[in-house]
């Protein structure tokens, strides 16, 4: 598991070459083509990530499983500001505040611990659900603008993400990057929030670009690994990578757990 997740790295490394949105896949364009209806993002899918995942934490288990010491920026391209922000770090305030899903946001809900339900919540929109802070996450397939939002605080935690196969045929002759039957996903919008449990911020600028992609072993257990980009020029002086691993479990509700966002709990 570990070769195929640093080749999934490094693809989704290469997007930042052009962090561009996603375009609509192959097999849409030769439904346009052909005169016809394009076939829609469920039909087209080459790839099934729809059911029940858990996180397998294998590396930084104290900064997930636990919550993090307060001032603990370990492996986080952040800027003095953003250290200043984070210094300012109250839970029990953020909490009575309402502000308590401050960590749940999708620029850092992929690494909260817990457990994902993968549905598609029509033909053209696949739905994330996630037991840890009960949120969920639209992944919108198509030419659908963003809607826009007068403030950062009517933005949505989760933003507004668009999505398609990536490696497909793209504008112009061109493709979207990515290994092909990946799903490459693009996140703005978001309402400002931490990316990590201790308070450390990210703007409403931020820009997640994911890849998402699924495999089985020779043992019949089926990963899904979810590599993400941030960039923020508020709060980091760098792109921030990460990459994360689902395990597949059996397609019900046991062990199902929705949780409440917590401002002082790793989940």
């Amino acid at each position: 598991m570990l070769r195929r997740t640093r080749s999934i790295c490094l693809a989704a490394l290469a997007l930042l070459v052009g962090l561009a949105s996603p375009h609509v896949a192959d097999a849409q364009a030769r439904g346009a083509r052909a005169g016809g209806p394009p076939p829609t993002a469920r039909t087209a899918a080459p790839k099934d990530l729809t059911g029940y995942w858990v996180a397998v934490v294998t590396e930084h288990w104290h900064l997930r499983m636990e919550m993090p010491p307060k001032g603990d920026f370990s492996m986080l391209p952040v800027n003095a500001e953003a250290r200043r922000v984070a210094g300012m770090w109250d839970p029990a305030q953020d909490q009575a505040s309402g502000n308590a899903c401050r960590s749940y946001g999708a620029a850092a809900i992929m690494r909260v611990p817990g457990r994902l339900h993968i549905t598609w919540a029509d033909d053209n929109t696949l739905k994330i659900d996630t037991d840890s802070g009960t949120q969920t996450r639209l992944l919108h397939f198509g030419a659908a603008p963003a809607p826009a939002a007068a403030t950062a605080t009517q933005a949505e935690w989760q933003g507004y993400s668009a999505a398609a196969w990536a490696g497909a045929a793209a504008g112009r002759g061109g493709r979207t990057p990515g290994p092909a039957g990946n799903l490459g996903v693009t996140t703005t919008r978001m309402r400002p929030g931490y990316l990590r449990k201790n308070g450390v911020p990210y703007s409403e600028n931020t820009v997640l670009q994911e890849y998402f992609d699924t495999f089985t072993e020779p043992n019949g257990d089926s990963w899904l690994v979810v590599t993400s980009i941030i960039t923020d020029p508020q709060y980091l002086t760098g792109p921030y990578a990460t990459t994360n691993h689902f395990k597949k479990v059996p397609d019900n509700a046991s062990g199902w757990d929705p949780t409440p966002c917590r401002a002082d709990q790793p989940r």
